[in-house]
């Protein structure tokens, strides 16, 4: 791959790489978005994201609300998988919006994409959805980080946009420097959701955490497999793990 150029948001700072089949947005040295002219999965976070709105027990989600779009990875795999579902992404960087659109085919994709900040927008909603998203990331000087801690408040307004019979989905980077994120997230979930369940891939540094009063399991899963048309694609779903959380991290 090669690097294109680098563009500087309100935000963060952004590179474009690409090649031939594909463009990745990197930030930090981390890429922040990809995107495939032939494939849909990557054996990192976004496949957990799109696994996890998978597993609402009354069937396949109707609609998605996702916080934090990027460059639409996630909502692309959503949008091959789910050709009928109502997918809405809020994103704050309106340029980083506009660099998915160029480079990424983000409209393609026939998401309704808000420019606004996650949780301001949230005050506000009135809306509910069979699966709420919550993957707000920053880019910081040498890491992703969240720039605010799960507490009660944003909870509840989480909580509130979830339909009935739905559930929260939300994205954790784990490893170093992010241990107390992880279990305080965790804590918070496992004391107000009768289920919480955490998808995993071996090469991923993430863990997305599922929870409402039903999640399925892997079962749900396996029965997509078959959707994705590229071998590559088959073998990294297969790989995907998901349990029931009951302990500490």
């Amino acid at each position: 791959m090669k690097r294109m150029k680098r563009v500087r948001t309100d935000w963060q700072e952004v590179e474009i790489w690409q090649s031939d089949r594909v463009v990745e947005f990197r930030a930090e040295g981390a890429t922040h978005a990809w995107h495939h002219r032939e494939r849909f999965l990557t054996g990192l976070a976004w496949d957990m994201i799109a696994a996890g709105c998978l597993l609402r027990p009354d069937g396949p989600p109707r609609s998605v609300l996702m916080l934090g779009v990027a460059g639409g990875t996630s909502l692309r795999t959503l949008r091959h998988l789910l050709p009928d579902c109502e997918l809405t992404g809020i994103e704050l960087d309106g340029a980083l919006l506009d660099l998915a659109r160029e480079r990424m085919d983000l409209g393609a994709i026939g998401a309704e994409i808000i420019h606004d900040d996650a949780w301001s927008w949230l005050a506000a909603n009135r809306r509910t959805f069979d699966v709420v998203v919550d993957d707000l990331y920053l880019a910081g000087t040498e890491d992703v980080y969240r720039p605010h801690a799960l507490d009660e408040e944003r909870l509840r307004l989480l909580e509130r946009a979830v339909a009935a019979n739905g559930h929260l989905a939300v994205n954790l980077v784990t490893g170093t420097g992010h241990r107390r994120v992880q279990s305080h997230t965790r804590a918070m979930l496992r004391a107000r959701k009768p289920v919480v369940k955490t998808l995993t891939t071996p090469g991923g540094l993430n863990e997305v955490l599922v929870a409402g009063s039903g999640i399925a399991g892997r079962r749900r899963l396996s029965s997509y497999e078959s959707c994705f048309p590229h071998w590559k694609d088959r073998g990294l779903w297969r790989l995907l793990e998901i349990r029931t959380l009951k302990g500490g991290v």
